[in-house]
């Protein structure tokens, strides 16, 4: 088992391995002492595969358990559907040393997280990562939100997990295609941090040592936690790809997944950067490079007027600025704040 300390104003440590699910009860044990019931929040793609396993981990440590199942998928990730989770907590009585576990992937994470600080002002909460994405990237770092019309993640909090608690046999259930989705982020990790790691990427493709590479990706998220926890300096490098990749998330009505998405604006930023000199020409051809090693998507048909709007709308806006964040080098990147004019035409550069 590999574990990693996350020193946030909540201190927790993230523990990746395969079968943790079998720990949860002595997790709460030690992480939430007071705590005599649970509420399981599960979708119905992990729900059916995992929450017994989880369910018997609290049975044998005498804590009684409710399981609140979702939809799955990004549809689900809204206020309505937030309001019906506090609702059900209110209807079967859950108190302030109760806690919730978020069982499945980013949006159930977000969702469950986000209803743990705003019921009866904070509860504590585990997050139990079930795909590659939720764990490299949603489960750390105490960012909860749900989504609105106007856009992902506009309304939410900073609310830090007591654990987290990433079972690798999870990953073995999860489509080829959503294992590759994840990778995304594996490879926007490496971009921001950790050239030894694309190499690795490029020579060894999906075939790598799953908890190890986890690990690896989750203590580049701790040292950048730890410094920016609260999100207002340089834990924007995280939003690499993100600015113009939730816009076509969105524009695709989530037909594209998350990981899809980001792997886009990735490629998009990478182009534009070298177009700008920011980069080496040999930057963005490593990087579509990769993506398409991982099958992952470089383009997108969307045109840039109507892709606008929604990355104006991003609540990575300050004032009349967007941060973007631009690739210099393979394991290097920036922090650039672009107008709407200098935000359009960078992007154009890159489509």
């Amino acid at each position: 088992m590999n574990t990693v300390h996350i020193p946030a104003s909540t201190p927790y440590d993230v523990q990746i391995g395969p079968g943790l699910l079998a720990l949860l009860g002595a997790v709460i044990g030690e992480t939430c002492p007071k705590a005599t019931r649970c509420l399981l929040v599960t979708d119905d793609a992990a729900g059916p595969l995992w929450a017994p396993k989880a369910l018997e981990s609290l049975e044998k440590t005498g804590l009684a358990a409710a399981v609140y199942t979702l939809p799955h998928g990004e549809a689900s990730k809204t206020a309505d559907s937030l309001v019906k989770l506090l609702n059900s907590a209110a209807s079967e009585h859950f108190t302030r040393s109760d806690v919730f576990l978020a069982l499945g992937g980013g949006m159930v994470g977000d969702l469950t997280g986000f209803a743990a600080a705003c019921y009866m002002r904070g509860v504590a909460y585990i997050q139990l990562p079930t795909t590659l994405l939720a764990a490299i990237d949603s489960s750390v770092g105490g960012k909860t939100a749900v989504d609105l019309p106007a856009g992902k993640n506009l309304m939410g909090a900073f609310w830090q997990p007591r654990a987290v608690l990433c079972d690798t046999d999870t990953l073995s259930t999860l489509p080829a295609a959503d294992f590759l989705s994840g990778c995304a982020e594996v490879i926007k990790t490496a971009i921001l941090f950790d050239p030894e790691l694309f190499a690795q990427l490029e020579r060894e493709g999906a075939d790598f040592d799953r908890p190890a590479l986890i690990a690896r990706c989750v203590a580049h998220k701790r040292d950048i936690v730890a410094e920016d926890e609260r999100d207002t300096g340089r834990r924007a490098l995280l939003n690499l790809g993100h600015t113009l990749g939730h816009t076509v998330e969105a524009q695709s009505d989530f037909a594209l997944t998350h990981g899809q998405a980001v792997a886009i604006g990735t490629a998009v930023v990478c182009r534009a950067a070298a177009k700008y000199g920011f980069c080496a020409p040999e930057v963005p051809a490593r990087v579509d490079a990769l993506l398409e090693k991982f099958g992952l998507p470089t383009h997108t048909d969307y045109p840039l007027d109507g892709l606008m709007e929604r990355m104006l709308s991003d609540k990575k806006r300050a004032g009349g600025t967007v941060s973007v964040i631009v690739p210099e080098a393979i394991g290097r990147c920036a922090i650039r704040p672009m107008d709407r004019a200098a935000l359009h035409d960078f992007m154009k550069a890159g489509l």
